[in-house]
């Protein structure tokens, strides 16, 4: 592997060249944690889950009704606006090659 100045400079400085350049053969950890750090089960995996789902700041139903009304007249709003500037260029294209 041909590298130059900067990129032997680099990997030396990340511990992945030796001070002769040459590449260290080192066992690397693939999920980037320590060795003695355990897995979590699946059961502390759910509860950790559940006790963060109680800290979250749910909206009301009127809230969320509320949202829901503007998130569709925005849709509506858009989806117009989109229809007519549509319809506009479209009509300025079929004028301009049968003119």
């Amino acid at each position: 592997m041909a590298l130059n100045r900067e990129q032997k400079r680099m990997l030396q400085r990340q511990g992945e060249l030796g001070p002769d350049g040459e590449p260290l053969r080192t066992k690397r950890n693939p999920q980037n944690r320590p060795q003695n750090e355990k897995r979590t089960g699946p059961t502390e995996f759910a509860r950790e889950v559940r006790s963060e789902l109680r800290k979250v700041a749910w909206p009301t139903r009127s809230e969320t009704i509320n949202y829901s009304i503007i998130t569709v007249v925005t849709l509506v709003v858009f989806t117009m606006l989109i229809f007519g500037l549509d319809w506009v260029f479209s009509e300025l294209v079929l004028k301009l090659f049968n003119a």
